[in-house]
């Protein structure tokens, strides 16, 4: 596993953060918007404490990705 700060593509921070909400700095993304690479900030199994890490930390620029599965039949609103 790569360690905090560093610069890691999307498929990195997901194989080694499963099941986790990740707060990531200076995300690199396409013209979609979908990331592509970032520096992991912060990870955890709890969504509101990666939120309240954001606002503690205020970065510039960040995304969070969530790698847990999601169950089936539930529904996404963006």
């Amino acid at each position: 596993m790569n360690e905090i700060g560093e610069v890691r593509s999307v498929d990195e921070i997901e194989a080694d953060y499963p099941s986790q909400w990740i707060l990531v700095g200076n995300p690199v993304t396409n013209d979609e918007l979908q990331i592509l690479k970032g520096v992991v900030l912060w990870h955890s199994a709890d969504r509101d404490e990666v939120y309240r890490k954001a606002v503690e930390l205020r970065p510039t620029r960040s995304a969070i990705i969530n790698t847990r599965e999601i169950p089936r039949g539930t529904v996404v609103i963006l």
